[in-house]
């Protein structure tokens, strides 16, 4: 049931077929026969996603039927978790097709996304809208209040989940609002869609061409290799090709002296969604917000930010609105400070040019050399992506005892996933890992975790991360900057929450969580990533094999701050748009650009920054991170204060990675985060690690 639940809030959609799929061929409709019940990639045809899906709605349906009928009073069992347990089919189909939607897609994928898209939206609706169902809830939910049954803590949490998600999608109203709310659900299903794929379809029609090698001066070879390599793939051989991927595009603004080239793929990269084509976003998100200020208040709440937050840690947008405007005041102060230098360095070159956004990569890439004497470029050939991952894999093993063991038996979607079996310490199977870091043109940007397979009593989970690092080039492997490395990290975080969940329930499993602390998992592993301890461990020369240097380790160490007003300020800004985009309570002559800047003038954001995604193309509002994306810095506070417990017993400290795994990474969502937190830690978080780390105290 989790993933529809998952499906509808994220809008995640289906794809079509022209063709028909027999039952008895149809991979969805039973357990796959892969190794360890996969998804058997080798018999899944487009043929089957539409049938699969209909045929899952259909089962549901009548998994539901079953339970509302049941002429037994209502109980747990036969009413929360047959509810948890419905779906099966529905789930196996979602899993698959919302992995390949994102990170794999074609024309015909994207063409059913929308056709199946609001046939989905009706199903959930359908569910949470049945008023029999949500009685039947209601009485068990009495039964526990009056105390006439006793439940667990996790029996407590998952029937809440299930309360709320009623509730929450509209339950109680009158019939004429709920009505209402079946076509605002239907239009943004497919809104949401919509906009993804334009921000796709958008990255993807531009590039670069540099066909004179005098352009790529300052560029590092290996930059300029994978240049080239683009350049024959897109039929333009002999010359370099640059695209928005980040992976190409922020090394070109690191390094290239031709400002030019710098400012071009700078704007075109700001201005995704906001060319007035075919792939504009400007009127799909300004009614996105108007729907969604509908639904609010449908729902009771003055804006959508309260409806969405309600559920959440931070409880109300006043609390993340006082939050991030504290962390504002220390973040903009740096970032001009960090501005000056960067000016001070173009006064001396005497060109007479003050510093613009497309800049300040190049720039500041300049002042690392002279503060720290450290080029980004001196690090990455010792970050190959082989040796970063054997160095995630030797830290969550000393962590927690696991071991990922390479296979070639397990299906995959396409030829650059690779899939490992992870076992425990005592052996014991816990679940499948797959990883998918090559960035292509039927991938959307951005990296993020998710699952095949969810985990409850009995299952273990089937989980991939996603993420487009930098390409192999010639004879030179994928060399990873720092940030991709900690990104590697981060999404296995991710991974870990769900493979090391031992929920009996699938509702309240691994990333079942809050929204503002699913991130702790994730971000509490970027902080090993740099630790010299697992820098001398994995960080070793490509060609070589040399073990980083100390003098390199020392340089890493002392930057660590570097740059950190510009990235919490753009990281910031973009939080603060999300909030004040649904913190309207109309959209009555709304200009999502005038908005924008508006707000970012209000801040005080200098013009050399832009928040990090801009309104036309900030996808992470689109798919779960709607009033949201505040997430990543609430969550900060959590796991900043959470690596303070492993630095004072030892980074490897068995006691406190035991902690960490018992109360946070196997229980999911089956108590109250809050409290899981404390449990691990002793106290609620402090701040002061946060402001430390980012350098902002």
């Amino acid at each position: 049931m989790k993933n529809l639940v998952i499906a509808a809030a994220m809008t995640c959609m289906v794809c079509a077929c022209s063709q028909q799929s027999t039952e008895s061929e149809n991979p969805f409709f039973s357990e796959f026969q892969s190794p360890y019940g996969s998804p058997d990639f080798d018999r899944i045809q487009l043929a089957d996603y539409e049938p699969a899906f209909l045929k899952g709605i259909e089962q549901q349906n009548q998994e539901i039927k079953a339970i509302v009928e049941n002429p037994e009073a209502p109980t747990f069992e036969n009413t929360i978790v047959a509810l948890d347990n419905s779906g099966e089919i529905l789930n196996r189909v979602s899993g698959v097709f919302f992995a390949l939607t994102s990170a794999d897609t074609n024309d015909e994928l994207m063409a059913l996304e929308s056709k199946i898209a609001p046939m989905l939206s009706e199903h959930s609706d359908n569910i949470y809208l049945n008023e029999a169902l949500y009685q039947r809830v209601a009485k068990v939910c009495e039964q526990e209040k009056s105390g006439a049954i006793q439940l667990t803590t996790e029996q407590h949490y998952l029937l809440e989940k299930y309360r709320k998600a009623f509730e929450r999608s509209g339950a109680a109203l009158d019939k004429e609002k709920q009505a209402r709310l079946r076509e605002i659900n239907k239009e943004l299903s497919t809104l949401t869609i919509d906009f993804s794929n334009h921000v796709l379809a958008d990255n993807n029609a531009f590039k670069l061409v540099v066909d004179k090698q005098e352009d790529l001066a300052g560029l590092p070879e290996a930059v300029i290799a994978g240049a080239a390599s683009e350049a024959e793939a897109q039929g333009e051989k002999g010359k370099w090709v640059f695209t928005l991927q980040e992976s190409s595009r922020t090394p070109l603004l690191q390094y290239a002296q031709n400002r030019e080239l710098r400012k071009q793929i700078y704007q075109a990269y700001t201005s995704l969604g906001n060319r007035s084509n075919e792939n504009d976003n400007k009127e799909i998100l300004k009614k996105i917000l108007t729907l969604r200020v509908e639904k609010a208040q449908l729902m009771g709440y003055d804006t959508y930010a309260a409806y969405v937050l309600a559920d959440n840690m931070a409880k109300t947008p006043e609390n993340v609105l006082d939050f991030l405007h504290n962390l504002w005041g220390y973040s903009i102060q740096n970032a001009k400070k960090e501005a000056a230098e960067l000016q001070q360095i173009m006064d001396k070159e005497g060109k007479g040019e003050k510093l613009e956004a497309w800049d300040w990569w190049y720039y500041a890439e300049k002042l690392r050399q002279q503060k720290y004497n450290l080029n980004e470029d001196e690090i990455k050939p010792y970050f190959s992506q082989e040796d970063v991952q054997k160095g995630l894999f030797y830290v969550v093993n000393k962590l927690y005892g696991i071991t990922l063991t390479p296979t070639d038996t397990v299906p995959v979607y396409n030829k650059d996933v690779k899939t490992y079996i992870v076992n425990d310490a005592d052996g014991s199977f816990l679940g499948l890992f797959y990883c998918d870091y090559m960035p292509r043109a039927s991938k959307q940007s951005g990296a993020w975790m998710s699952n095949f397979r969810e985990q409850k009593e009995g299952v273990r989970p089937l989980i991939y991360n996603v993420a487009s690092f930098t390409k192999p080039a010639g004879d030179t492997p994928s060399l990873l900057t720092i940030d991709e490395a900690k990104t590697m990290f981060h999404e296995f975080g991710h991974a870990l929450h769900g493979m090391l969940s031992q929920c009996k329930y699938q509702g309240v499993s691994g990333t079942a969580v809050a929204q503002d602390f699913v991130e702790l998992p994730s971000q509490i592993m970027e902080h090993w990533t740099v630790e010299p301890e697992v820098l001398k461990v994995y960080a070793r020369h490509y060609k070589t094999g040399e073990v980083i240097p100390d003098e390199l380790v020392a340089k890493i160490e002392n930057q660590a701050l570097f740059n950190q007003g510009f990235m919490t300020t753009e990281l910031l800004a973009a939080a603060l748009l999300d909030m004040e985009f649904h913190n309207l309570t109309t959209t009555e002559g709304l200009d999502v650009m005038a908005f924008e800047k508006q707000l970012m003038d209000k801040l005080g954001l200098i013009p050399q920054i832009a928040p990090r995604y801009r309104a036309t193309y900030f996808r992470h509002i689109m798919g779960g991170y709607d009033a949201g994306y505040y997430s990543y810095l609430w969550a900060e506070r959590l796991d900043a204060d959470a690596f303070e417990a492993f630095k004072e017993h030892g980074i490897f400290d068995p006691a406190t990675a035991k902690a960490f795994r018992q109360n946070i990474l196997e229980k999911g969502g089956s108590d109250d985060p809050m409290k899981l937190y404390e449990a691990f830690r002793g106290s609620q978080p402090s701040l002061e690690p946060l402001l430390k780390n980012r350098g902002l105290k």
